[in-house]
């Protein structure tokens, strides 16, 4: 959905069945957070990153990586789309 300001925004959606403890949860959020802004384009499109499956917690880094690159992926399609 194409984002109503000129940037877009980005939420998580991570519950307490999928990870059970809140620093887990919060170390996620904060992770993906740090990537976004290390990304030298603004999204414009609101991004919803939602964690669907139950996780480990040694899995957080495997959950990380393919946060990242669905949102890359997301950002490099939006990059190469004509602007309107």
């Amino acid at each position: 959905m194409p984002a109503q300001a000129v940037s877009g925004r980005v939420g998580y959606v991570m519950s307490r069945k999928v990870l059970s403890r809140a620093v887990d949860r919060n170390r996620l959020k904060r992770r993906l957070r740090a990537f976004l802004r290390t990304q030298p384009s603004a999204v414009r499109f609101d991004i919803v990153v939602r964690v669907k499956r139950k996780v480990e917690r040694d899995m957080l880094d495997e959950v990380f990586r393919e946060a990242t690159a669905l949102i890359a992926k997301a950002m490099s399609a939006d990059a190469a789309a004509p602007a309107r």
